[in-house]
């Protein structure tokens, strides 16, 4: 849960989790849009799908027993070299360098070490230095304090090294390089979507579908959706939808439109809006659509961008 994602932000989730699910087997267990429910809002899925996969791994390949090697923790799926460091120095002392982005400034900064930190050579030669160095009779204390003395003291931005201990020997700060290092490659530009999304409504039902598509969101719910490569308006998607056969024209009314919203996701900024139409009968759905009761609507976890709409809707009409 912590993967992307700060301490405090995911704690709650954590706690929910936990109370849902007391063991791996009953998690292994768990209908799968539950599990998705109860991540709702916390974002980046595919830990998620990860977390479910590795369960029934645990569950049913190992009798509910957590691997107990760096390498078998690996295994897992959604389980990188950090991670598996890290469980494995925490929760069993082996001695793995735990290497994150605290780490990774601590060390550029007072070895003066000019490689990015996001490049493949970066990575070994910062891995490599992270394990000659680390405590090897004590690795789960070591990795803790470091990663913790980068979050506190040797921060990105106003580091606090008039009470640093390595400020003497900091070849960052000796050489006036704080705010060079860490270096990092450029990075990757950020890819525009827009999804018009069509709120199809039919007396208390409503038309949604689930992302099957290896895309953002996947396994989540949501409306039916056109997506498009500029910005456009609601007649232009309207035409389009008539024309894939989506909607039958004249055969429906727009109820409304609403407001552009944004979501910026790592790499991708979604914008978008929200077309809600109410169809003179309740006729079959093209592709994965369905209908469902709007009552039922709170049992399908939906991502974020789509729960803003909702939960203003809600807002709205609660103050009718």
């Amino acid at each position: 849960m912590p993967q992307e994602t700060r301490v405090e932000q995911g704690l709650k989730y954590y706690l929910r989790f936990i109370a849902a699910f007391p063991d791996v087997k009953t998690l292994a267990n768990t209908e799968e849009n539950k599990i998705y429910k109860l991540w709702e809002g916390l974002g980046y899925y595919t830990r998620c799908r990860n977390l479910i996969k590795s369960a029934k791994f645990i569950a049913n390949e190992k009798d509910g027993e957590f691997p107990k090697t760096y390498d078998e923790i690996r295994k897992l799926n959604g389980i990188g070299h950090y991670t598996a460091s890290a469980i494995a120095s925490f929760a069993f002392n082996l001695a793995h360098a735990v290497i994150d982005g605290n780490v990774f400034r601590v060390l550029a900064r007072i070895f003066g070490i000019s490689k990015p930190i996001d490049s493949a050579e970066g990575k070994i030669y910062f891995s490599k230095l992270a394990n000659e160095i680390l405590d090897k009779k004590h690795p789960g204390l070591y990795n803790q304090a470091i990663m913790d003395f980068g979050a506190i003291v040797c921060k990105p931005a106003a580091p606090l090294c008039n009470i640093c201990v390595f400020r003497n020997d900091c070849h960052a700060y000796q050489n006036n390089m704080i705010n060079i290092l860490p270096v990092k490659q450029k990075k990757p530009a950020i890819k525009k979507r827009w999804f018009y999304y069509l709120v199809i409504e039919y007396g208390n039902s409503v038309a949604i579908q689930q992302r099957i598509e290896k895309d953002i969101w996947h396994n989540l719910f949501e409306y039916c959706l056109v997506e498009t490569q500029s910005e456009q308006n609601h007649e232009l998607i309207m035409k389009k939808v008539e024309k894939d056969g989506i909607l039958k024209k004249n055969g429906y009314q727009v109820i409304s439109i609403s407001k552009m919203y944004r979501q910026q996701l790592s790499h991708q900024l979604i914008s978008g809006q929200f077309i809600k139409v109410r169809v003179n009968q309740r006729a079959g759905l093209n592709g994965n659509l369905v209908w469902r009761s709007k009552t039922d609507l709170d049992l399908y976890a939906f991502p974020r961008f789509i729960n803003q709409y909702r939960e203003e809707k809600k807002l709205e009409q609660s103050l009718v």
